[in-house]
């Protein structure tokens, strides 16, 4: 009987953390895929994405951006 006990609470311990990494992993791509999106229509529109914001008086210089 102990050791059906004990099995059952691996199970369950089992579960929890699949559930938690579940959980964590929806959050992280949730957000990556929101900045990928937010990029890609700053690009579209003609704006450089930097610093989590959409500039677009930018330019060029010595392999970076510059924006005012």
């Amino acid at each position: 009987m102990k050791e059906a006990a004990g099995e059952a609470n691996m199970t369950v311990i089992t579960i929890v953390l699949i559930a938690i990494v579940l959980g964590v992993g929806t959050i992280i791509i949730s957000n990556l895929m929101n900045s990928t999106s937010n990029s890609s229509n700053c690009s579209a529109n003609g704006g450089v994405w930097m610093d989590g914001k959409c500039n677009y008086n930018c330019t060029y210089v010595n392999g970076k951006y510059q924006c005012s």
